[in-house]
């Protein structure tokens, strides 16, 4: 059976890339917050995490960074932010208390157009999977998966250009997790047919070959998206999310906490109408991430290249 995920609603507007994070104890939204975001009185973008239960907000960091993510590994937050959109650098912000931070170049690639990044431990080293938008002749349709890695966080070694999805398609990449030898890569899906996007899922043990799970879509645009579970939402973005187009659910990221996992996404036409909405899994992460490839299941696997091979019959 499909994971079954349960659609909470729209919680705020202009929001769109965020990240829920369990930090010592306790469970945040960690949310990049844009420009024209309808509450930013600043006029830059900045990184900030909010308590999810109090709605309080910490202190902004990374003023005039893009696109961020977020690591917690041994009660130390790690947050990746690209420079600019379709950027050549990636930086990594690191804190203990959420109040000071620390920060380190992690990619610097002349030539090359970063945008979303998403990172975990496997094992003994880290991975970081990054966007790309160009060069052309290296990302084929926009937007690609590439990988680096790395044994301490500072030191950062691209793999070769083989190890990516996919450049057959638009394939635009968001949240990395790694379990049991398999990493899983939530990306989102151009469907031409209807003219939207939706989440699906690929896992690899190499980065380089994919299996498709029999299970996509991971999540699809609905009139669930609609609903209203902020209940401080003020009227005028509440008519927002009453009369906006819908065409899409990207933007995946996801934690567990108390026996959940907490989902949060974004909705709208892809053109700049978007919201940031929440839903729930109700298990485990191991559980979620296993349940979109169950055992005995027929699945496509797709070279680095995007390219579908034979179709299995089972494992």
């Amino acid at each position: 059976m499909k994971p079954q995920i349960r659609k909470l609603g729209t919680i705020d507007c202009d929001l769109v890339e965020t990240t829920p994070v369990v930090f010592k104890g306790r469970l945040y939204r960690f949310e990049y917050v844009r420009p024209k975001y309808w509450a930013n009185r600043t006029g830059q973008s900045h990184f900030r995490f909010v308590e999810h239960d109090t709605g309080e907000a910490s202190r902004p960091f990374a003023h005039d960074y893009h696109l961020g993510n977020v690591m917690v590994e041994h009660d130390t937050l790690y947050v990746t932010g690209t420079n600019i959109w379709d950027g050549e650098r990636v930086d990594i912000f690191r804190s203990t208390d959420m109040a000071n931070w620390e920060s380190w170049n992690t990619l610097n690639l002349p030539g090359y157009g970063i945008f979303n990044t998403s990172m975990c431990r496997a094992g003994d080293r880290y991975v970081l999977m990054f966007e790309l938008g160009k060069p052309p002749e290296l990302v084929g349709v926009r937007f690609t998966a590439f990988f680096a890695v790395s044994d301490d966080l500072r030191r950062w070694q691209v793999l070769p250009p083989d190890h990516n999805y996919a450049k057959d398609r638009y394939t635009a990449p968001h949240a990395l997790r790694y379990l049991d030898g398999w990493f899983y890569n939530f990306y989102l899906e151009y469907v031409r047919a209807d003219n939207g996007f939706e989440q699906r899922v690929v896992r690899s043990r190499d980065l380089k070959r994919w299996e498709s799970s029999p299970l996509n879509p991971v999540l699809r645009w609905s009139e669930d998206d609609r609903r209203i579970a902020n209940p401080n939402l003020p009227p005028e973005q509440v008519r927002r999310v009453q009369t906006a187009e819908n065409r899409n659910n990207s933007d995946i990221d996801f934690c567990e906490h108390e026996g959940r996992v907490i989902i949060n996404y974004s909705w709208g036409n892809q053109r700049g109408n978007e919201f940031l909405a929440e839903a729930v899994f109700d298990g485990t992460l191991a559980q979620f991430l296993k349940g979109w490839f169950p055992e005995g299941s027929a699945t496509v696997p797709v070279a680095a290249s995007g390219t579908l091979t034979l179709l299995c019959t089972g494992r």
